[in-house]
């Protein structure tokens, strides 16, 4: 039996997010990911405008006045949300934190992908995977993939792209649009040297480590991957508020920091914005589409600039 609150909150979030996929995102959704190819389904009369290369002459012969072949999209896809889960997610600054911001852009792209007769599966991860759910269609499908992703406990706390990516590429026999969702922190911040770590809750920069990148490449490669991270404004820039004590949610280091100092400040906001370009241009690099989403603004926007973004992309040809 689902306790009474998850249920209320899973509910809140279909609300919030089905409104904005009707007035909005289900039509951008169905404009951008087209399916793989064209299927026949009938034939008509000629009308005045019709392409002329769809004439079926046979037809045309034995009932001696043209008829075109209709041809319809092949639509149906599969969207799959690969949902990073690790310590960090549960930081937020705000109302929210990330990993309740990934459920609801999880929710807006899958609540878009069933209101188009699409499939919608999902893989969490942290150090490894934690959870595989199959592609189904459905609403109660749908509410239980949010489900998973708001209230799924992981057994560890860590993050690895590199097995998430791999049995994705096992599961997903065929085309499929692939959302990665994580705050892209590194993946073995211990591995990093002790002065170039951000302090605790704001371990880890944002980066994609070496062992990760043939999976990711080989993943883009075979399915249209898209990267959706999602980054608290704490984790750009340090707040100004004295000395404090700070545990990492992915490694239990604990640290003193003194806020106060500017020049730390200064420090952090420096390396912060030479890492997050450092990422931009890896997804450039690897022709994966990436979105960036802050938990102190308004995620739909940047979901809205993504899809118009795409659209004219995919109109200029």
């Amino acid at each position: 039996m689902i306790p009474r609150e998850i249920l209320k909150k899973i509910r809140q979030i279909e609300l919030r997010t089905n409104r904005l996929v009707t007035e909005t995102l289900g039509g951008q959704y169905h404009s951008v990911f087209k399916g793989q190819g064209m299927n026949f389904e009938e034939v008509r009369e000629y009308q005045p405008g019709d392409e002329v290369r769809a004439i079926d002459w046979n037809v045309t012969a034995r009932m001696n006045h043209p008829f075109v072949k209709k041809f319809v999209e092949e639509r149906e896809l599969t969207l799959m949300l690969l949902v990073d889960l690790s310590g960090s997610g549960l930081f937020g600054s705000g109302e929210q934190s990330k990993r309740e911001i990934a459920a609801e852009i999880a929710s807006v792209l899958a609540f878009s992908a069933i209101r188009n007769n699409d499939k919608v599966g999902l893989i969490l991860f942290t150090d490894d995977v934690e959870k595989y759910i199959p592609p189904k269609k459905g609403r109660r499908h749908v509410l239980r993939v949010i489900r998973e992703i708001l209230f799924f406990k992981p057994k560890k706390r860590g993050t690895n792209f590199n097995e998430a990516l791999n049995v994705l590429n096992r599961v997903a026999r065929r085309h499929a649009i692939v959302v990665l969702i994580s705050d892209f922190l590194f993946e073995n911040a211990s591995d990093q040297p002790q002065q170039e770590r951000p302090p605790s809750a704001f371990v880890g920069s944002p980066t994609i480590g070496p062992r990760s990148l043939p999976a990711l490449r080989q993943t883009n490669r075979r399915h249209d991957l898209i990267a959706i991270q999602v980054v608290d404004r704490y984790e750009l820039e340090l707040p100004a508020l004295g000395r404090l004590v700070l545990k990492d949610a992915e490694t239990g280091e604990v640290i003193e920091v003194n806020t106060f100092d500017h020049r730390r400040r200064g420090a952090f906001a420096e390396r912060r914005q030479r890492h997050q370009a450092e990422l931009l241009r890896m997804f450039r690099s690897n022709s994966i589409d990436a979105i960036q989403i802050r938990t102190d603004q308004p995620y739909q926007n940047a979901l809205g600039k993504f899809f118009e973004t795409r659209e004219k992309r995919l109109r200029r040809g």
